[in-house]
């Protein structure tokens, strides 16, 4: 029997494409796996380059950073192990122009390298600012630096010029273009000035009480890679056993988290996205195969009484769309592999290097998708064929489909999100675009059977034009169709919402955590006698709108009475923060760009502070604890009133306690400042000129680099944009023709009772009008709904969406349910009379 089933199941699917019944299946599956495995494609080769250039990111295989000279320990473990090693020392400094030359003064960041410096990647240096520039081998040589070009451009100097860094006067050799290991923090953003290691000693700029880093970098020869395992393997060993503070193992998650934080949100983007894509696509399958069961009722009765047995039915029906299931699938990933190739174009200066090749678990993954939503939502309804009576030849009313059993749809469901969920790389966004879709189709279900019910009463009772009181009949007499209707069609404007929103909103605060006109210049050490000169000056030069707050610096001693030491904690950042002194300030009003997260900001409340949430969690601080820090030798209690919620990658000024005062003169003071520094040149050497104490420091670069990042991933993300807007076009075509044989019956009817074509016409619009715009109601506030929590929870955003929301989705509904009506219902109402009863009687 197996061949024949096998045939049969063959020649079934070629006749049913043909006839374009599975047009819309194979549409729906296709987008789902393409818009899937193409960000998988782009996550799991973006993941392999990032493994594989680690290396180049850190300097070396791996790393072993201290606050004091590296231990001798691990230098020989290395050499025993037959590593190579270099080593670097880096700290922030002075550095200044000799006298001759104006004696301007810049604070820089030394870097004072070894012998092999970099074991992995290559600085590149230039001759000249704006030369070309080429990988240099190794360092710079005894008694010469390079440095960054800005450095040149502050201090007016030229390549072959001195230098002159504490005690020592060094020759300008080359000019920095790219630094592979620089890192992040807020140190990076000065210039660097990089030097031999033996000139160190020299410049007598390492005290006692300096804060330097300290970094040994080891890399493995060729063919014996795995001896970097052993080493940290043996690195973490001996770190636990012998105890040290200050030294730390770095790698690519933990050494440039700067790097990682961008790719990960870029992904996550990515990743909702495409999983609202395989959202839409499940409803589009669901309703696409009801219709095709339905279409199939007939069909069916007259095999079982040709004598097919119900099992070969079954058997047929699973065997075609298991090949249709493959084939879309395939289809869907050779489309995902070529749009993962835009992803890399479109990131390319975020990437910056030569992705390696895919893997084969994209390719499994997408198959499995399209597998897993076909068995989920196509099978239930089909595999009913199996069970149409024969008796249906003669009496048409036997054998309808019934809704799936809620055992089936619920497994099916329940194994797609998680599916989903696993896919999304994120449990939280995962849950929240699956869980508020699930939340949204059962609360579009109820809404919709309360409105059939509601309108049938109000309607009824009401004078109204005819073709009115008949689209109000047509949707009361199938209620179950209309909640069909109206749940398919929120669910695809929900998506299409959503993604407006997406774009206008939550795109629109991301990049307000770095609007174009944030600031790039941050100074301090600003003195309380300079502070109203400085504010002039800054204001005759236009500058508007500056961060200005005062600094003090304190050291926490005690909470709740109980002294603080860097052996009561556990955790390596919460040893650092109690080691060092505090940048605390003071201000009436909390910080614009700072978010309240608990407790309660009170202006001029004496003996009271808000600590950020971040350094809450981590010293395990709560509201009503007592701080003590000790300022210059003079205690200052407070207690907790507020938690603050600090987006430290805002390029603003941020502080990790405040006290809510506007004065406390009490305290020695200093002052910060953060502006846009106007666009005429020379500006910041004028400022240093009259201001010589202060510090500034410049982060243009940074920010151009993290505008650059924003851009790249929104046009990623407006990419994928198409796949899911398709898709949500998919859903409403699908839900809209869905009930297409029943209107070609009642329409059939009302014609042969001489209803006209125009108005027929007018109760078809009618319908879609209402039912469009009831379902673009709902799916704008779930819109808003999922909106708001994907902003807070999943990319922590404050967001407050448009009242006129609401509006625009009603209209929006309607006027696409009545555009995909006309296409996909065009035919009902021109077909002749005796053609249509024809068919209806079929």
């Amino acid at each position: 029997m197996l061949p024949s089933v096998v045939s049969l199941a063959l020649r079934q699917t070629w006749r049913d494409f043909r006839a374009g019944e599975l047009r819309l299946l194979v549409v729906a599956v296709m987008l789902a796996v393409a818009a899937l495995t193409a960000v998988s494609f782009f996550a799991d080769r973006l993941r392999s380059g990032l493994q594989r250039d680690a290396a180049q990111l850190l300097g070396g295989d791996a790393i072993v950073a201290s606050d004091h000279p590296t231990p001798q320990a691990f230098v020989e473990r290395a050499h025993a192990q037959g590593l190579r090693v270099a080593r670097t020392v880096t700290f922030p400094s002075m550095a200044r122009a000799p006298q001759a030359r104006g004696g301007a003064t810049r604070l820089v960041a030394v870097k004072a390298v070894s012998e092999g410096y970099p074991l992995r990647g290559r600085v590149r240096i230039a001759p000249a600012p704006g030369q070309a520039d080429a990988a240099a081998q190794g360092g710079p040589a005894q008694g010469s630096v390079w440095v960054d070009a800005a450095l040149l451009e502050a201090l007016q100097l030229s390549v072959g010029d001195m230098l002159l860094l504490g005690e020592a006067a060094l020759r300008i050799d080359r000019v920095i273009t790219l630094e592979p290991d620089r890192g992040a923090g807020f140190m990076a953003f000065a210039p660097r000035v990089m030097l031999h290691e033996a000139d160190l000693a020299a410049t007598a700029l390492i005290q006692p009480a300096s804060r330097v880093t300290y970094r040994l970098a080891v890399a493995a020869p060729p063919g014996r890679e795995s001896e970097v395992a052993r080493y940290l393997a043996w690195a973490h060993s001996y770190l636990e056993t012998q105890g040290l503070r200050g030294v730390r193992l770095e790698s690519l998650d933990n050494g440039r988290p700067e790097m990682r934080q961008t790719l990960d949100r870029a992904e996550r983007f990515l990743n909702l996205v495409a999983l609202l894509a395989a959202l839409l696509a499940a409803v589009a399958v669901g309703i696409a195969a009801r219709d095709f069961a339905s279409g199939h009722l007939d069909d069916c009765a007259m095999l079982r009484v040709l004598g097919l047995p119900q099992r070969a039915i079954a058997w047929s029906f699973a065997l075609e769309f298991g090949v249709v299931g493959a084939v879309a699938s395939v289809l869907g990933v050779m489309v995902g592999y070529a749009v993962h190739h835009v992803f890399v174009v479109l990131l390319s200066d975020l990437i910056e290097a030569t992705l390696p090749a895919a893997s084969l678990w994209p390719v499994i993954f997408g198959l499995g998708v399209g597998s897993t939503l076909l068995c989920a939502f196509g099978l239930p309804p089909v595999l009913q064929l199996a069970q149409v009576p024969a008796l249906r030849v003669i009496r048409r009313e036997m054998g309808e489909l019934r809704p799936a059993s809620l055992s089936v749809l619920v497994a099916g469901a329940l194994g797609f999100a998680a599916l989903l969920v696993a896919a999304s790389s994120d449990v939280r966004l995962g849950l929240i675009a699956v869980g508020g879709f699930a939340a949204a189709m059962a609360s579009f279900a109820l809404a919709g059977w309360l409105a059939v019910q509601l309108l049938r009463r109000i309607v009824v009772s009401m004078q109204v034009p005819r073709w009115l009181r008949l689209a109000t009949r047509q949707v009361a007499a199938r209620p179950g169709f209309a909640v069909l209707q109206v749940c398919a069609l929120a669910v695809g404007l929900l998506a299409l919402v959503l993604l407006v929103l997406l774009r206008t909103d939550l795109i629109a605060s991301w990049r307000q955590a770095t609007p174009p006109d944030a600031p790039n210049r941050f100074v301090i050490n600003i003195q309380p006698e300079q502070a109203e000169s400085f504010r002039e000056r800054l204001t005759q030069a236009g500058v508007q709108g500056f961060d200005w707050y005062p600094m003090i610096r304190g050291r926490l001693i005690s909470i709740n009475g109980r002294p603080v030491s860097p052996e009561d904690y556990t955790e390596e950042r919460a040893r650092r923060l109690v080691d060092r002194e505090f940048n605390l300030s003071h201000a009436a009003d909390m910080p614009r760009h700072n978010v309240l997260a608990a407790g309660q900001w009170v202006p001029e409340a004496a003996d009271e502070i808000s600590v950020e949430e971040g350094l809450a969690r981590t010293l395990g601080l709560r509201l009503g604890d007592v701080l003590v820090f000790d300022v210059a030798g003079m205690p200052v209690q407070a207690r907790i009133t507020s938690l603050r919620r600090v987006d430290w990658a805002s390029m603003r000024v941020n502080f990790f306690a405040m006290f809510p005062r506007n004065r406390m003169d009490e305290l020695p003071t200093t002052y910060i400042a953060a502006f846009r520094a106007p666009p005429q040149p020379g500006f910041d050497h004028a400022l240093i000129q009259e201001f010589p104490n202060i510090t500034n420091v410049d982060v243009s670069a940074s920010i151009a680099q993290v505008q650059r990042v924003l851009d790249q991933v929104i046009r990623a993300v407006e990419f994928l944009f198409g796949f899911t807007l398709a898709a949500g076009v998919v859903v409403l075509f699908a839900a809209v023709v869905a009930t297409r044989q029943a209107r070609e019956r009642e329409f059939a009817v009302m014609r042969a009772m001489g209803a006209g074509r125009r108005l027929l016409s007018q109760v078809q619009r009618a319908e879609l009008i209402g039912v469009g715009a009831l379902a673009g109601a709902l799916a704008a506030g779930a819109a808003i709904a999922v909106g708001w929590a994907l902003a807070r929870y999943a990319f922590e955003f404050h967001w407050a969406p448009s009242p006129w929301v609401p509006l625009a989705g009603m209209g929006a509904g309607a006027g696409l349910a009545l555009a995909a009506g006309w296409w996909g219902l065009r035919e009902v109402l021109r077909r002749p009379v005796v053609e249509t009863l024809r068919r209806a009687a079929q």
